[in-house]
């Protein structure tokens, strides 16, 4: 069982290709699943240019790139996606039906020594787990963006997923030279149950009047050194996954300290989302 040399992601966003990625610069042979063609030929696209950055900063060779290119197979059918799977990494929206029904067809179709992950930054993996007869080969594998550069993964434990799970996502996570940190399942984990109490709180401030965006942000970087202000990051993970998170964190708490600001939820209504619509907190060309 673990012994993983196949891998396949199911979604091929920000996440998901940089997961598929990293997996296969790591040697795993890869199998992205998309639903449209378009959004697949994004995502290679999106890989091949990451390739082509770490190759211009002379950090891999071009045999490198091609080795890793080779190793990244791709389909729009999940069953032929999965059917020679060892592990399978969901990364699509943050919306619990979705990733239900992914999980529910992947279940019935991948080996049954398979193990399932989801990249999910915020919903609960007991929940997801329990939509599956594998209860106990579901973990919670939650990269950050972007993937090929950022270290962390959390590596997010259900009620029942067993110790063996646990240690062969964790070996995994080292083997993509990534640093695992192990974690009981609780709303937003440990990353977004700590930072977006406080981008909400930021945006509070934007709300309130206390300051201006780009003052709060330089409050945060000069005075806690914090690389990027909290609405600058905001906007970077999109105000509408911000909203999604803080919404699982007050549903599953039911404690107002998580109350998503009328403002997040008025920018998101408006289609403001920060960097994938040019608008949010700041403008982008």
């Amino acid at each position: 069982m673990n012994d993983i040399k196949n891998v396949s992601v199911i979604g091929g966003g920000t996440m998901g290709n940089g997961i598929a990625h990293v997996f296969a610069m790591s040697g795993f042979e890869v199998t992205l699943v998309e639903a449209k063609q378009q959004f697949l030929d994004k995502a290679l696209d999106a890989i091949e240019k990451n390739l082509d950055r770490m190759l211009s900063k002379q950090k891999i060779s071009n045999d490198d790139k091609k080795a890793t290119l080779q190793r990244i197979h791709s389909t729009l059918n999940t069953v032929e996606g999965v059917m020679k799977a060892d592990l399978v990494v969901e990364a699509i929206p943050e919306q619990f039906d979705l990733k239900k029904k992914v999980f529910q067809e992947v279940d019935e179709n991948a080996p049954k020594h398979t193990i399932l992950a989801s990249n999910t930054s915020s919903i609960s993996i007991t929940k997801l787990a329990a939509q599956t007869k594998r209860p106990d080969r579901f973990i919670g594998m939650h990269f950050f963006n972007p993937v090929p550069v950022m270290k962390l993964v959390e590596v997010i434990n259900g009620l029942e997923t067993s110790e063996e799970t646990t240690q062969t996502v964790m070996g995994l996570a080292e083997k993509l030279g990534k640093v695992p940190v192990s974690a009981d399942d609780s709303p937003g984990f440990v990353s977004n149950r700590v930072l977006m109490p406080m981008i909400n709180e930021a945006i509070f401030c934007v709300y309130e009047g206390v300051a201006e965006p780009e003052d709060i942000d330089q409050v945060m970087k000069l005075g806690m050194a914090h690389p990027m202000g909290p609405l600058r990051l905001a906007d970077f993970i999109g105000l509408d996954v911000c909203l999604d998170i803080l919404n699982v964190l007050y549903d599953g708490f039911k404690d107002p300290k998580y109350r998503p600001c009328p403002l997040l939820v008025k920018m998101v209504d408006a289609g403001k989302l920060g960097d994938k619509t040019g608008e949010g907190f700041f403008k982008y060309d």
